[in-house]
């Protein structure tokens, strides 16, 4: 055995390991986050846990949930499991420090995928796993979410492996990832993450035409398709009795034949496009992701008696209600109902992202930009309603998923990557100075000029006027 070939990757383990522990300390010490849907959680499956306890079955219904209700999205364990073996075994570290160990170890495999030195891949790991949304998540209890997320770049490196004829390794990696991806129980961000490698798909398709290979292609993909059959089949337990539950929700056909006026209602499948599009990203929102706080903040937030909002209210009020005010004060002023706080990917990033579009030829280019572009214009749901309701209406399961503007968490592994990507092809020496300059230059323009106009005229085009403004008249 190669030693010297184990030290990077042993190394990376453990600065992933001291990093997740140091960001979530308090767990060291047996204290917990103190998030709101795992509070609801523990009440809604505590009639399930406690019948688990005294009876040695699982009862696959509870009482405690709206009236009565199936198990299986709440508490339910599936015989021969294996599966969660494998994710406990990754998921060593005390909660939520796990997930953020899972971030950064998926996301180095990817760049180590994709041929990157390690020392860089690490970079791009901790750079990855430490994006606000990805941390924000945690707040409001959406481990299900974090834990897809996590597994996300384990799918897609495996994928890659494959389209690098690396054809055992990418199968390997594919079905045991997929998995995991299916494992972690949150079948919208699975089903974004389709998408992305779809599009992967496409570009792939299009260079194998374009250079005679389409045969390559077609055993590349074959491949690619059995390995995600397969980690989709070893979680068929959950997923039959998942559509059993949601073929009676509100995502299967409607029961209701009557509008409330008494006229006959269309018989539909699916979630209401109202509901669906309710959490829809504004178009002037997207810039969140760029310029820190460009929304304000998060929905409610304390600001505490040293804040300008203190000594306002106070001058009005007096000091007592200005010292209550500024314990929950509604900062975002975008038109989403509910934000816990803004998801900024980081200005650093985005100029790296920019230097690979400039500098980064090829499919895997093409992939990246175009999964960018893509997932943020659905991201803005009815405020791109033809985009939305073509999705809604003709494209399968659209309609089954809400809050739209979750699929930027595509956006917030595709723009990292293309920009440590670009790192990468930056120190190769292949890459000529002339290239290099150029790239850099122009990344710069973009982004420079998209600073100074928000500099020079934010204020002149935004009005920084929130839904609930009205509430401190």
């Amino acid at each position: 055995m190669n030693f010297k070939k184990i030290i990077p990757f042993f190394s990376a383990f453990v600065i992933f390991v001291i990093a997740s522990l140091l960001y979530f300390s308090p767990v060291l010490s047996g204290k917990q986050i103190k998030q709101s849907d795992i509070t609801q959680f523990m009440g809604m499956s505590k009639e399930i846990v406690d019948f688990r306890e005294e009876h040695g079955v699982e009862p696959y219904w509870t009482g405690a949930a709206f009236s009565g209700m199936p198990a299986f999205q709440l508490s339910t364990y599936y015989p021969n499991d294996f599966v969660k073996y494998v994710d406990d075994a990754f998921r060593f570290l005390p909660r939520p420090a796990d997930y953020l160990f899972l971030y950064f170890v998926g996301f180095f495999l990817l760049l180590i995928a994709l041929k990157t030195d390690w020392k860089l891949a690490v970079l791009g790991a901790l750079s990855f796993g430490f994006s606000t949304y990805l941390i924000i998540i945690f707040g409001a209890g959406h481990n299900a979410k974090a834990h897809a997320i996590a597994y996300m770049p384990f799918v897609l490196a495996g994928v890659l492996w494959i389209y690098q004829q690396k054809y055992l390794l990418g199968f390997v990696v594919t079905s045991i990832a997929m998995a995991l991806e299916i494992y972690t129980n949150h079948p919208q961000m699975t089903y974004y993450l389709g998408f992305s490698i779809l599009i992967l798909g496409i570009v792939e398709l299009m260079t194998a035409i374009k250079e005679k290979k389409l045969l390559t292609f077609i055993k590349q993909a074959s491949i690619i398709v059995f390995a995600m059959v397969l980690g989709i089949a070893v979680n068929s337990t959950r997923l039959l009795a998942m559509k059993q539950y949601a073929d009676q929700s509100t995502r299967g056909k409607s029961a209701l034949t009557i509008n409330p006026d008494g006229s006959k209602k269309q018989v539909t499948e699916g979630l209401d496009k109202e509901y669906i599009t309710q959490f829809s990203y504004g178009i002037a929102e997207t810039f969140n992701l760029f310029i820190p706080r460009f929304m304000g903040g998060g929905t409610v937030e304390s600001l505490g008696e040293n804040s300008n909002f203190y000594e306002t209210i106070k001058e009005k009020v007096g000091a007592a209600e200005a010292k209550a005010y500024s314990k929950q004060v509604l900062t975002y002023w975008g038109n989403q109902p509910i934000v816990e706080a803004p998801a900024y990917i980081g200005a650093v990033i985005f100029f790296l992202f920019f230097l690979g579009v400039f500098l980064i030829k090829g499919r895997l280019k093409n992939w990246l930009v175009a999964t960018t572009i893509f997932v943020i214009l659905l991201s803005w749901g009815k405020n791109l309603a033809g985009l939305t309701n073509f999705f809604i209406d003709y494209v399968p399961l659209y309609n089954k998923f809400r809050a739209v503007s979750s699929i930027q968490v595509i956006a917030e592994l595709s723009i990292p990557l293309l920009g440590f990507l670009a790192l990468r092809d930056f120190f190769l020496p292949k890459v000529s100075s002339e290239e290099k300059e150029e790239a850099l230059k122009k990344a710069l323009y973009v982004l420079g000029g998209i600073t100074l106009f928000f500099g020079l005229f934010g204020t002149s085009f935004f009005t920084f006027e929130g839904l609930r403004d009205a509430q401190y008249q």
